[in-house]
C-alpha cells in the first residue's frame, strides 16, 4: 500500500464517494485507511467520568485502501501512485499522471545507484 498519513485523498467508492480529506490512520495489515470526515458513524457512549455527558459521538471508521485515490499536488486531481528509484538510489513515490514526487520512501541504496 502506497498511502501515508497526511496524504490528501479522494474517496472513489462507497457512501462517501467524492469526499476529500486527509489520511489520519493507515492499517497495513487490514489494508484500510481512516480518512478525515469520511465513513462517519454514530457511537453511543454511556456517562462516565471521562465523558460526563454521554450521548452520541461521531467517529470515522476505516475505509478499504482501494476505495481512495491520492490527490496529485500539481494538478489537484486524483491519480495513481507509483514507485521509482532516483539516480542516487533513493526510493520515492510519484504521481502517475504528472510525474510529480510525493516524497521519499527509503534512503539511498548502493545496489540501485545509476552509474
Amino acid at each position: 500500500m502506497l498511502l501515508k498519513v497526511e496524504d490528501e485523498v479522494l474517496v472513489i467508492a462507497g457512501g462517501d464517494k467524492g469526499h476529500r480529506g486527509k489520511v489520519l490512520v493507515v492499517d497495513r495489515k487490514k489494508n484500510k485507511v481512516v480518512v478525515e470526515g469520511a465513513g462517519l458513524v454514530r457511537k453511543h457512549v454511556r456517562k462516565s467520568q471521562k465523558n460526563p455527558q454521554g450521548g452520541r459521538l461521531s467517529k470515522e471508521m476505516p475505509i478499504h485502501a482501494s476505495n481512495v485515490m491520492v490527490i496529485d499536488p500539481t494538478t489537484n486531481e486524483p491519480t495513481r501512485v507509483g514507485v521509482r528509484y532516483l539516480d542516487d538510489g533513493t526510493k520515492e513515490r510519484f504521481a502517475k499522471k504528472s510525474g510529480a514526487s510525493l516524497g521519499k520512501i527509503s534512503p539511498p541504496r548502493d545496489s540501485y545507484k545509476k552509474a
